[in-house]
Order: C-alpha cells, then sequence, then structure tokens
C-alpha cells in the first residue's frame, strides 16, 4: 500500500479524446497504472495514476489541459469476496470517509488493484497498517 498522485483531466466528451490522451502518454514512455472515466453533460473526467505524475503533468500542461492532483490510496489486496468491507470497515473507524473507489482485476487473477480517495489520505493510511 502507498500513498499515490492522481490525476484528474478534464477533456471533452468526444470519439478520440482518450485515445490522444493514451498515445501522448505512451509516446512520452508514461505507464498507467489505473484510470476510471466519468462523463458529465459537457466534459469527461478521467483519473489517473501514472508512473511518472511529474513527466505527465508537464505533458498535459503543454497541451492546455485542466489538471487537479490528489492524494490516493494504492492497494495491492487479494482479489477475494469481502476485501473491501475490511477496508471500508476499518475507514469508518477511523472516522475516514471513502470520497471515491475504483479498483480492477482479472477474474482468476490472486490481486486486485484498489485506488481509494479518502477524506484524510494519511489517517486512511495509518487506519489500513500503513507505516509512515
Amino acid at each position: 500500500m502507498q500513498i499515490a498522485t492522481q490525476l484528474a483531466l478534464f477533456l471533452e466528451n468526444k470519439p478520440g479524446t482518450l485515445a490522444a490522451v493514451c498515445a501522448a502518454l505512451a509516446e512520452a514512455k508514461i505507464n498507467i497504472y489505473a484510470l476510471t472515466v466519468s462523463d458529465t453533460v459537457d466534459h469527461a473526467v478521467v483519473r489517473m495514476v501514472v508512473s511518472d505524475t511529474v513527466k505527465a503533468l508537464h505533458l498535459f500542461g503543454e497541451r492546455g489541459v485542466l489538471v487537479v492532483e490528489n492524494e490516493v490510496l494504492l492497494i495491492v489486496a487479494d482479489n477475494r469476496p469481502g476485501v473491501l468491507v475490511e477496508i471500508a470497515t476499518k475507514l469508518a473507524k477511523a472516522r475516514t470517509n471513502i470520497e471515491y473507489l475504483y479498483l480492477g482485476g482479472a477474474p482468476k487473477a490472486k490481486k486486485s488493484l484498489i485506488v481509494i480517495r479518502a477524506s484524510h489520505a494519511q489517517r486512511a493510511f495509518k487506519a489500513l497498517g500503513g507505516k509512515a
């Protein structure tokens, strides 16, 4: 588990926009560890955790993309029923809200990656057993 910087990009909600973002990152040799897209009426919010945040910020800045940085927890967890119950219970006991969460793991994979945006990243980190 670690605290990482997540980038939230505000992009036009039209075909090809995500492809262009991914192509720019690939060309710069920046790996995407986690990504989620939510749409709104006039734009899409692309949240991502990447291998080189500073380089990605520079790349998006050159292209005039609005980017907001947030601290998130990256948790590599067992891919089994009940894992989110354990995490959510520990955070509730620590009085830390889960603002949003996304995860992914292949059905037969032993591990999954969970990304949590918590109301207090450091408190969440400690509540889940992280050492500062």
